[in-house]
This record gives C-alpha cells, structure tokens and sequence, in this order.
C-alpha cells in the first residue's frame, strides 16, 4: 500500500538466473536450453539457436550497458541477490505494491521465432513457468505468475495454459504481439485458444520486447536504440489490437480479457477514432461480421499498460479510467523504479481514477479475489 491506496502492479519482470533453463528443462533439450549470459543489470543477454537476444550489434550493446551503469544503482543490493524472490518482494515493498503480475525478461523473445520445432517450444515454456512457479512460493499470495505459451503449435499452446492455470495457479498467459509464422492473432487457427481462455477466466497478455529476430515494429531502424524502442511498443499493441477487434476475435468470444502492456496509453484515443471511422464506411466490406462499434470492443475486453504518462490526464478525459492499469516495469532500464509508484500518485487525476487504476481494473484484468 502506497499513501492509502491498495495497489497492483499488472507487469512487473523477473529477471531469469543464468542456470534457469538449463536446470529446468526436459533432459532430451539441455543442450539447446536457452542460455543467460552475463549479469543484470549491465551486460545480460540470451542466447538460443545462435542468436544473441535482443538482437542488436556489439555497438548498441555497449551503448546499452552504459544505459545501464546510469540506473544501475537503484539496483544494486537487488543484483547482489541474485534478483531472488526475496529482492523482488523489497522491491515491491518500497514501491507500496500489494501484489504483482510476473512477467520475464530474457523470456520475452524466446518465443519470437518463426519454425521454432513446437516440442522444443513447448519444453522452453514449462521449463520457465515451471521455474516461475517455484520462484513464487516465497510469496505466493503477492508473487503471481504469468504463463508463457507456444504460438508455434495451437494444440501444446492450449495443453500448456491449462497447466499454468489448472495446476500451477497462475492468473494469466502472455504472448509477444509479433505473429509467428506467419500467422495473424485472427486468424482462425487460434481460436481453441481464445476459447479456451475464456472458459478457463484468466486474460491473454500481449507484451513487447524490442529487438525480437522475428520481425516488429521499429526494427527497420537498425541498432539504433531510441527509435527501436519508442516504435515498437505502441505500434505492436496498435496492430494487435486492430487485429483482434477487425478480425472479429473479441466478437466471437466475448469473454476473453486482453491486456496490452507497457505501451503506454496515449495511442489509444486515437486509434479507436480512426478505427471507428474506417469501420463506419468498410464494415460491410471488411468487417461483416461485427455487430458494434469497435472501440466498444475495446472499452468490453481490453485492458491497456499505464507507467507515469503526463498525458493521462487527457486519455482519461477521452476514453474513461475502466480499461487501464498500472505497472512499474522493475527493474528495467526505462523502469520509474523506486519512485515509480509516488510519481504516478503525483498525475493530475482523481483518487476515485488512481484507485481504479491501481487496483480495481486489475483485479477485473486478472479476475482477482
């Protein structure tokens, strides 16, 4: 709790050990394991099928580190742990956060990659959720974990959320926004999934992560960072959402839950007046099979990620306060950490707005009790 005000944090990281996945994975995989390298916060990548993640040249990755030598010191006695349990429990405890939706780092692009072999998806997936769950026994009421899944096969996509959810309790499944394969999120081949989200009452998160080997927006700028990471978050979330509105997803399963995570929200008023406005003349053409508005299926079923923004003032005014939360995004190097929690406290909106924020719109997000 934060000056009065219960809070949950919809996407805070972990940060993955080095052995993480070589001691959780299925024997037959050990040797293609994805592998930690190097310490966070300075110098940390992943390697998996011969490539470096993120992907970006030894240049930027220098150009990185010293990023990091700047917000490194808020980090200190968190890395000298390991980022344990026990440091991400402190540092939720400074920032007055009463529970946190877990999200990885490194494991944020392992899936993003296209004829990735589906079994070996599938093993990467239950190795970190696996790991992930152990993590939060330390706390397991503040400690919740997100699963993550395989795109690259429907049916261990759907067999792997079921166990997140059914045997390992974990409120929700992230994808990155990026298709893989070749395959867009409306497309049919992903309907057991959505359905099977809906029935089992837990939110699919779509969540970014600059510098994927698969394409995304922002990576026709090269290595260079500033123009990667400003295009890609918001952009990604704009596809994703234009993709299951138009494409009749939210539509067809009326109770799936989707968040759109640290991209901020200032996109959003926009974007579902030009949305709206493309519809009021091509729905009979394009979107046939949509019976509102499509910013009502936004304002039904989405949920989109907040950080300290001076426009939410604004978006609020435009969209309402129902459809946004919060996070800090520790310990990252965009991260507002350790004041993440007091400068969002400080925006020019009412209580009644930073409470719903803060808390009652993620426990509808992850149908918390």
């Amino acid at each position: 709790m934060k000056d009065g005000f219960r809070i949950i944090d919809s996407d805070m990281h972990i940060i993955e050990p080095p052995e993480m996945w070589e001691k959780y994975i299925d024997g037959a995989y050990k040797d293609r394991a994805p592998k930690i390298v190097g310490r966070y916060p300075i110098g940390t990548y992943g390697l998996m099928e011969g490539h470096m993640l993120p992907t970006v040249d030894a240049h930027a990755r220098e150009r990185w580190n010293g990023m990091f030598r700047v917000v490194g010191p808020h980090l200190q006695s968190d890395a000298a742990r390991g980022f344990d349990p026990i440091a991400q429990v402190g540092a939720m405890d400074r920032e007055g956060i009463d529970v946190a939706a877990l999200f990885p780092t490194i494991g944020l692009y392992v899936m993003s990659f296209d004829g990735l072999d589906p079994a070996f998806a599938a093993a990467i997936c239950r190795a970190y959720n696996n790991w992930l769950y152990d993590f939060c026994q330390h706390a397991p009421e503040r400690l919740r974990g997100v699963a993550m899944i395989p795109p690259h096969d429907i049916v261990e996509a759907i067999r792997e959320t079921r166990r997140a959810v059914q045997d390992l309790g974990f409120m929700g499944v992230f994808l990155h926004p990026s298709p893989v394969n070749g395959r867009q999120w409306h497309e049919r081949y992903f309907d057991p999934l959505w359905y099977e989200l809906q029935e089992l009452n837990v939110p699919v998160c779509f969540h970014e992560g600059t510098g994927t080997v698969i394409r995304q927006p922002g990576d026709q700028f090269g290595t260079n960072r500033i123009m990667m990471h400003v295009a890609s978050h918001p952009i990604a979330m704009m596809y994703t959402s234009l993709s299951l509105i138009i494409g009749g997803v939210l539509e067809a399963f009326p109770g799936l839950r989707v968040a759109l995570l640290e991209c901020n929200t200032g996109w959003v008023p926009f974007w579902l007046d030009r949305i709206d406005h493309d519809f009021e003349r091509l729905a009979e053409w394009d979107a046939p099979t949509l019976t509102m508005k499509p910013s009502a299926y936004f304002m039904r079923q989405c949920f989109v990620g907040a950080e300290e923004e001076r426009g939410l003032k604004q978006v609020v005014e435009q969209i309402g306060d129902d459809n946004i939360v919060w996070s800090t995004d520790y310990p990252h190097w965009d991260s507002d950490y350790p004041h993440a929690s007091e400068e969002f406290l400080a925006l020019p909106v009412s209580d009644k707005t930073k409470q719903k924020i803060l808390w009652d719109n993620c426990v509808r997000l992850y149908a918390l009790h």
